[in-house]
C-alpha cells in the first residue's frame, strides 16, 4: 500500500486513464490561506466523461493503496466534480465551467506544473 504523499501520480495517471484533459497541478503547500497542499485540476468534454475521469480517479486510489476522499460533490450535474482527499483536491470540470470559475487564477502565486495531454 502507497502512503498518501504519493497519490499524485496515480492521480494524474487515472485522469489519463479516461483522456481527461490540461491537467494541472497547483502547488499551494507553501500559501498559508490554502485549505490543501494541492490542487489537481483537469477537464472532460462532456458530463459522461468528466463523471467517468471522476470515478477513475476515485476507483485507481481505492483499488491500488486503500485511499478514500473524505468526501466529493458535483454527481448530480456532472458540470464541476470535486473530490476532496484532505491535503489534495482534484477538480473535474465540464470546458466553459472552468473557463467562469478560472481556478489557477485564483492560485496564481503559487507554482503550477502542466501535465502534458496523452491520446
Amino acid at each position: 500500500m502507497q502512503s498518501n504523499s504519493d497519490i499524485t501520480p496515480l492521480i494524474i495517471d487515472a485522469i489519463s486513464d479516461k483522456k481527461g484533459k490540461k491537467t494541472v497541478v497547483v502547488d499551494l503547500s507553501s500559501l498559508d490561506s490554502a485549505s490543501a497542499s494541492k490542487l489537481i485540476i483537469c477537464q472532460g468534454n462532456s458530463t459522461s466523461q468528466v463523471a467517468a475521469i471522476a470515478d477513475s480517479v476515485r476507483e485507481k486510489l481505492n483499488l491500488e493503496c486503500g485511499v478514500k476522499p473524505f468526501n466529493y460533490e458535483g454527481y448530480k450535474n456532472c458540470q464541476w466534480i470535486v473530490i476532496d482527499y484532505g491535503y489534495i483536491m482534484v477538480h473535474v470540470f465540464l470546458p466553459e465551467v472552468r473557463e467562469f470559475y478560472s481556478l489557477e487564477s485564483l492560485w496564481e502565486d503559487a507554482p503550477i506544473e502542466y501535465i502534458e495531454d496523452t491520446d
